[in-house]
């Protein structure tokens, strides 16, 4: 079955997410999205919060950007939410938009080995290991935490280029892909996480693919999707968001099931008059119209 879920775009002022988070809670969404865009709010603290307010939704972070942060703190902060809401927390880790590390003094070299890095030492922290490791940029010393997530827990990671999609079969435990992905895109790249899982040789644990879907419903929706499009530096391409009703909704995320998505998640555009509503709208309208 075909996962759907919503995103609280950070456009809107964090003292808004409690109602959002509680509306997707109470209308049966079964993910809620947050993202930490810089300069806007952070991923963890929403997050928590966002869990906190609500009982049953499951709660996303897509995504951490890695030169940001040690990767102790983000397993850290990982475990902690996962041990105070098993089974409701989701983060995805990535390199972030490379001209905000830039302005934060944190822009890497080669961002593609401070991401592999980082996703190797997260995935052994939270599996409960103790790490040494020196690296180019992750270096540990004996690191292990004291409490680690009582299960196994699930690391995605996001991308666009080929190399990060492979990277995120290699490493990760899922991959995100953003809203400029079409069902062709989405097809092309479970080819290169399967590469990537074969080279690594994971080809017999499950890689979850996420995927966001631009979306746009009620009065103005065409307008507001072309605008969304060009702000996403996208407009004009073929098989990219969806304006219009549930039906024509449910069906742009059919067509993203068929082409390997796991899970689709409606991104509502940046000028959504409505975010609660949009939310009981996915959760109310179109998840019955999606197997």
């Amino acid at each position: 079955m075909t996962t759907l879920g919503a995103v609280f775009r950070p456009q809107l002022a964090p003292e808004r997410l409690r109602a959002v988070a509680r509306t997707a809670d109470e209308s049966g969404l079964e993910e809620l999205w947050l993202w930490e865009d810089c300069f806007r709010e952070g991923g963890i603290s929403t997050g928590a919060a966002a869990l906190a307010w609500t009982e049953r939704v499951r709660v996303g972070v897509g995504l951490l950007p890695v030169p940001l942060r040690n990767v102790a703190v983000t397993a850290m902060e990982a475990a902690t939410l996962h041990r105070m809401f098993p089974g409701r927390a989701m983060l995805g880790v990535g390199h972030g938009v490379q001209d905000w590390m830039g302005q934060v003094g944190a822009r890497v070299e080669s961002p593609v080995t401070l991401l592999r890095e980082h996703l190797l030492a997260l995935r052994a922290l939270l599996g409960g290991e103790r790490v040494t490791t020196e690296g180019r940029y992750v270096m540990l010393d004996d690191v292990a935490l004291d409490w680690p997530p009582q299960g196994p827990v699930e690391v995605l990671a996001g991308a666009t280029g080929p190399r990060t999609v492979r990277l995120t079969g290699e490493a990760a435990d899922g991959t995100i892909l953003t809203a400029a992905t079409s069902p062709d895109g989405v097809r092309h790249a479970r080819r290169l996480v399967e590469e990537g899982r074969a080279a690594a040789g994971r080809t017999g644990t499950p890689h979850r693919i996420v995927v966001y879907l631009l979306a746009a419903t009620g009065e103005g929706a065409d307008e507001r999707l072309r605008a969304g499009l060009a702000a996403e530096g996208v407009a004009g391409e073929a098989d990219l968001g969806v304006a219009g009703d549930a039906s024509a909704v449910a069906g742009a995320v059919r067509r993203l099931a068929d082409a390997g998505a796991d899970s689709v998640v409606l991104q509502p555009t940046g000028d959504e008059p409505d975010p609660e509503g949009f939310v009981r709208f996915v959760a109310e309208d179109v998840r019955p119209l999606v197997p």
